[in-house]
């Protein structure tokens, strides 16, 4: 047995406490890395050996046993033990028993520790991965609030909790300045595994950036009295978003607009001053688009095609609203075709 020093139970303590690694992945990391330091030691390659490591925390003491067979005389020593030396680990024991047996060399103190550090490095590594990955699974296509770390080349890394994450550039806001150490809210759009450490990246861009954050400012949309139907984006300049509500009694525009436009000034200044068009909606196509083309005012709605990829529609305008349900650069139009 070698006895462990004290650094290794505060070191998992400490791992516990400041990464969330259970202790037993971190014990359960130094009886591999043990394991595998004797095996490099003593040069054994068959996976077949009857090895064992037992790890006493209370002592901090550890050893790598071996099962051998209690014989009268000892032919194979790797195999075998008397059982006069049985006897003296185990007095009950008797000619055919097995019985665990510690090989732990006196000289393997010094290489056992050095390996073991190799390994246990890795294995909290992967431990680490894991919680990471299993933490952010489950907060994937939320929203979660972040402090802006550094920018990297055209990225932007921020940090969330105890993690960092990256905002690539067509995730970020058009023109945005992200200033380190600026809080901003975030929208976790997914996880990579690269290998290493899972990478994160979140957005400010994702169109369900702007549902979390109406989720967040419009209590009837958790209520389920207002329901967000479709979104259409273009991230920093301009957000379709139609509503409806499954009750008469409530005006789903009117609830996310709030009391003196409290609500959508609120969701306005989340989103960095993008415009935001609340649009109700029908499931009435021509109704739809009418409402989608707002604010122009539309004299008539032909539906020229539909089926279950697409839906085309011939939209008559006013002269003098022309330009308005086109939008600049064509956006209201084709916001208005992305939403319906």
């Amino acid at each position: 047995m070698i006895k462990l020093g004290v650094q290794l139970q505060e070191a998992a303590e400490q791992l516990e406490r400041e990464k969330g690694i259970p202790r037993m992945v971190v014990m359960d990391s130094v009886k591999e890395a043990m394991m595998a330091a004797y095996r490099r030691y003593a040069k054994i390659v068959d996976p077949e050996d009857n090895l064992i490591v037992h790890l006493y925390e209370d002592q901090g003491e550890i050893g790598v046993f071996k099962n051998k067979k209690v014989v009268e005389a000892v032919s194979d020593p790797e195999e075998e033990i008397s059982l006069h030396d049985a006897m003296e680990i185990d007095a009950s024991s008797g000619i055919g028993d097995e019985l665990e047996v510690d090989i732990t060399p006196n000289d393997f103190g010094r290489i056992a520790a050095q390996t073991a550090k190799q390994v246990l490095t890795q294995r909290i590594r992967e431990a680490e991965k894991k919680l990471v990955y299993n933490e952010f699974e489950e907060r994937k296509d939320m929203v979660s609030p972040a402090i802006v770390q550094r920018l990297e080349g055209r990225n932007v890394v921020v940090s969330i909790g105890r993690v960092e994450a990256i905002m690539p550039p067509r995730e970020q806001l058009p023109g945005e300045y992200y200033r380190p150490g600026a809080k901003i809210r975030v929208y976790i759009s997914g996880i990579r595994d690269n290998g290493r450490v899972p990478q994160i990246i979140v957005s400010q861009a994702h169109p369900e950036m702007v549902r979390e954050v109406f989720e967040l400012e419009v209590p009837e949309i958790e209520d389920g009295l207002v329901e967000l139907k479709t979104i259409a984006r273009e991230a920093g300049y301009r957000t379709k978003v139609a509503v409806h509500s499954p009750s008469d009694e409530v005006d789903p525009q009117g609830a996310c607009i709030g009391t003196r436009g409290s609500r959508i000034q609120a969701i306005v200044n989340e989103l960095k001053n993008e415009k935001i068009d609340i649009i109700r909606w029908s499931d009435e196509p021509k109704t739809f688009i009418t409402n989608a083309l707002a604010p122009a005012k539309i004299v008539n709605v032909e539906i020229i095609r539909e089926d279950e990829h697409a839906r085309v529609a011939q939209v008559t305008v006013p002269d003098d609203q022309l330009s308005l349900a086109i939008g600049r650069d064509g956006q209201n139009v084709r916001l208005a075709a992305k939403l319906t």
